[in-house]
């Protein structure tokens, strides 16, 4: 099957069944998940499709779809636990200042924190704050503002308020996509400039990403490649997206 045959049968499946996963779809055409995420991009280019996390829904789908906190952390939970993991190497000195994203991967990395390693945490997300409430080395701050209830997490003019005074050492963020092209994005305004303001608090800014996540492009920017400096993600990344990264200067690190 040549490959623009491949991709109008995908269309057509898309269309039929409202959501497929990359997964799904490489079972289905017996090519790579790499394969279908390039040609899912050439699809929602075309406007046939729309990309979402982990797949793609007809383009006459909602403007924006955005899965809810439980149905994410429901997802590629192997992958983020090693992330998860992984990330511990890059937490600065006992006493510092981090700052964690709303996110099911940074849930997961909060969860692993090291009970010797005192730090400064600040957080927007409610349930990362009370996974952390009763950790005697974490000396907690949560951020003010109003909670969405798809990400239980603060956002608003008052979370971004807080943010610009604040100077941390470590930010870890989250996100729905990344792309060299476009950069890191999420579906709603709000929380993308929830997280413009935390790139911009940290000296140093790691995301904490599974491999679905990156060939996608959600609606709004937050932060352009070069302002990453760690890419935390899982062995699933590809060799030309890993190639891609590391040419805008980012580290990326194989969980």
């Amino acid at each position: 099957m040549y490959a623009e045959e491949r991709q109008q049968a995908m269309a057509q499946l898309i269309t039929q069944e409202g959501r497929l996963s990359v997964v799904q779809l490489a079972e289905k055409f017996s090519v790579t998940t790499e394969t279908v995420r390039r040609d899912l991009s050439a699809l929602e280019r075309m406007g046939l499709v729309r990309r979402v996390h982990g797949g793609a829904v007809p383009s006459s789908s909602l403007a924006v779809i955005e899965s809810g906190l439980g149905e994410r952390d429901l997802a590629n939970t192997a992958a983020k636990e090693a992330i998860g993991a992984a990330a511990l190497s890059l937490l600065p000195p006992p006493g510092s200042t981090i700052v964690l994203d709303a996110g099911s991967t940074t849930g997961r990395f909060a969860a692993v924190l090291p009970r010797e390693h005192q730090l400064h945490v600040v957080t927007h997300a409610v349930p990362i704050a009370a996974r952390l409430a009763g950790m005697p080395q974490i000396d907690l701050h949560l951020l003010p503002g109003h909670v969405r209830p798809t990400t239980q997490a603060a956002v608003g003019t008052a979370t971004v308020a807080a943010l610009e005074d604040l100077r941390a050492d470590v930010v870890f963020l989250a996100t729905n996509g990344l792309t060299p092209e476009h950069g890191l994005t999420t579906p709603d305004r709000d929380e993308a400039a929830t997280k413009r303001a935390i790139v911009a608090a940290g000296r140093r800014s790691v995301l904490l990403a599974d491999s679905s996540k990156i060939g996608v492009e959600s609606t709004i920017r937050f932060a352009r490649l070069d302002q990453l400096d760690v890419l935390v993600t899982d062995a699933d990344i590809s060799r030309t997206a890993r190639d891609e990264i590391e040419a805008a200067g980012v580290e990326v690190v194989v969980a």
